[in-house]
């Protein structure tokens, strides 16, 4: 027996009692006659205390025990004289009377604590490492609390976990697909599954009714905080049902997680707003609504004052950061500059300063008069000692940028707070977007999603007014999954390949196995898919998802820790047909 007990387990009611410890060594201290050492495993910390004078052999041992030494400890519990009221295990001590060492160990290199002296490039190679640290211990934790409430949810509403396969068809669904040399059919390729959407459709055709799956997912997409290349999904489809249903089933979902993971209850229903909108007040279909700070249009009070600049926009749109009417000259250039990076693109930022005593003072008071001033201040609900910040230019480029704007100050001011959880319902998306480019349309969320029923008339004369049947859960600026009532018809499934430019040949080959399956009663049916990795960071608190991954790639796209991606040698080339070009 390695271990008789964990080394977060023991406590008072211990004392006196025999035990078997074994785990990893946390840290030393002599103290001459004593030697104490902090021994770990994932369950916590205990101290094992060695006594000179009682056993000089083994306090010598002991003295020469390294970090991450692996080692089995047997003692007696005694109670602390020092008690240490910060650790779960600080009132007792053991009184080691035999030492193992199980496994000698390399300094690591990085300090194994809460707080490492580790960058991120050493941490990630040595991943299996960081691993031991308890905040990332934590956060994994906490994920599979999580995983385990997910599936006790859906089991009790009649949700079937079905696997669906990984080497699948490629198909153009959105982003760039993984791609999979297949050897035994020489010069044909199998592709990842960016999601099991077609599949899960077809489950629903086959009656299943209710499916959910807690898949992995890939796409072949540039990567940021809040996305990696490999990534999981909790995945779900309803037959016969409409988009109140499964906004209700999965509201439901959320407050179940939020009440037994993080004990937040969320009182009602979550509260709805339509893409237009959300765009419209926040310039953002994810708005992060835990603060206020609402756009405010003031083209019509910008335009006809000799502004050029103004006069010049689409659009001048502003918003009402509160209580920062003192800021610096220094600040607000700090603000400009901040607006004018490539990755906001901005030209310039306007300002006015609602002063305390009721007065003006802006960056454009030679073309604008005090009273116009006010208005534009009523214009955004702006208090005395408010500052209001425009931006202008295309509408939907100006939106974007003050978007980020307005998190960035929301953050500043600290009006984001992580223990706070607001949920936003984001409906009725545009079915299709219009690609420059190419001069085509693609479908916002997927060729799968249904029109509203009520803009059906528009898809042959004004596709671009076409609404979706599709909605997304937003939380605190972070999309938490999307889904919508999908297409059921082949004659519309059909039309819809019409309109993203398919031709008919081409949509058969594509997608023929889903609209041959439509012939053979397809029921309504819908869906929604969580970012698992994206929910549990929201959940956590986090920006960023890859804490919350147990091996997750870096923003190449690397895991410095296997080294890959990595080449193929000669042989597994010419086994699969492949010639690698230059």
């Amino acid at each position: 027996m390695y271990r008789s007990h964990t080394c977060g387990e023991l406590r008072m009611e211990h004392v006196g009692t025999t035990v078997t410890l074994a785990g990893w060594v946390q840290r030393s201290r002599d103290l001459g006659g004593m030697t104490f050492t902090d021994l770990r495993d994932r369950y916590g910390l205990t101290q094992l205390a060695f006594n000179m004078e009682v056993n000089a052999d083994l306090c010598e041992q002991a003295r020469k025990l390294g970090r991450e030494f692996v080692i089995q400890a047997i003692g007696i519990v005694i109670e602390r004289s020092s008690k240490n009221k910060n650790m779960p295990t600080g009132e007792i001590e053991i009184n080691v009377t035999e030492l193992k060492i199980l496994n000698a160990a390399k300094l690591p290199p990085f300090t194994i604590e809460d707080e490492t002296d580790g960058g991120d490039e050493i941490r990630m190679q040595y991943r299996y490492l960081d691993l031991r640290r308890n905040p990332v211990l934590q956060k994994l934790r906490l994920r599979n609390q999580v995983a385990l409430e997910t599936r006790k949810y859906l089991d009790s509403k009649e949700f079937l976990d079905v696997e669906t396969p990984v080497l699948i068809k490629s198909t153009p669904e959105g982003a760039r697909d993984f791609v999979v040399p297949s050897r035994m059919n020489e010069g044909q390729f199998y592709a990842l599954p960016q999601s099991p959407q077609t599949f899960k459709q077809l489950l629903m055709v086959s009656g299943f009714d209710r499916y959910y799956q807690i898949v992995k997912c890939f796409r072949d997409e540039d990567l940021r905080a809040d996305r990696q290349p490999e990534f999981t999904q909790i995945d779900c489809e309803m037959a016969f049902v409409e988009q109140n249903d499964i906004l209700e089933m999965f509201e439901g979902l959320i407050k179940h997680l939020f009440k037994t993971v993080r004990g937040v209850e969320f009182e009602g229903a979550f509260p709805r707003m339509t893409y237009a909108e959300a765009m419209e007040k926040y310039g953002s279909d994810k708005p992060d609504i835990r603060f206020g700070m609402e756009f405010a249009d003031m083209t019509d009070l910008a335009h006809g004052k000799n502004f050029v600049v103004f006069d010049s926009s689409e659009a001048v749109i502003g918003i009402s950061a509160p209580s920062c009417s003192e800021y610096t000259r220094k600040q607000l250039d700090e603000l400009t500059e901040w607006v004018k990076r490539p990755q906001i693109g901005a030209k310039g930022l306007v300002y006015i300063k609602y002063n305390t005593d009721g007065t003006f003072k802006s960056s454009v008071d030679k073309f604008y008069s005090e009273e116009d001033l006010k208005a534009m201040a009523t214009r955004a609900n702006a208090q005395p000692g408010d500052l209001i910040l425009l931006l202008c230019g295309d509408l939907e480029k100006t939106r974007k940028q003050l978007n980020e704007l307005r998190l960035n100050l929301g953050t500043t001011l600290g009006l984001r707070n992580p223990d706070v959880f607001k949920p936003l319902w984001v409906l009725d998306f545009p079915l299709l977007e219009w690609d420059e480019e190419n001069e085509r349309y693609h479908a916002m969320h997927h060729p799968f999603t249904s029109p509203k029923p009520e803009d059906f008339h528009l898809i042959n004369t004004e596709p671009g007014k076409v609404r979706a049947n599709a909605y997304d859960l937003a939380m605190n600026g972070v999309e938490l999954g999307g889904g919508s009532i999908r297409i059921h018809d082949r004659a519309l499934q059909s039309q819809m390949f019409d309109l993203l430019g398919f031709t008919k040949e081409e949509a058969q080959a594509q997608f023929g196995f889903l609209m041959n399956a439509f012939e053979y009663g397809a029921p309504p049916h819908g869906g929604l898919a969580f970012g698992l990795d994206r929910l549990v960071a929201t959940m956590g608190g986090s920006e960023s998802i890859r804490d919350y991954i147990a091996f997750p790639k870096n923003n190449s796209g690397r895991d410095t820790m296997i080294d890959a991606p990595s080449p193929l040698d000669e042989k597994q080339l010419k086994e699969l047909g492949i010639r690698l070009r230059g």
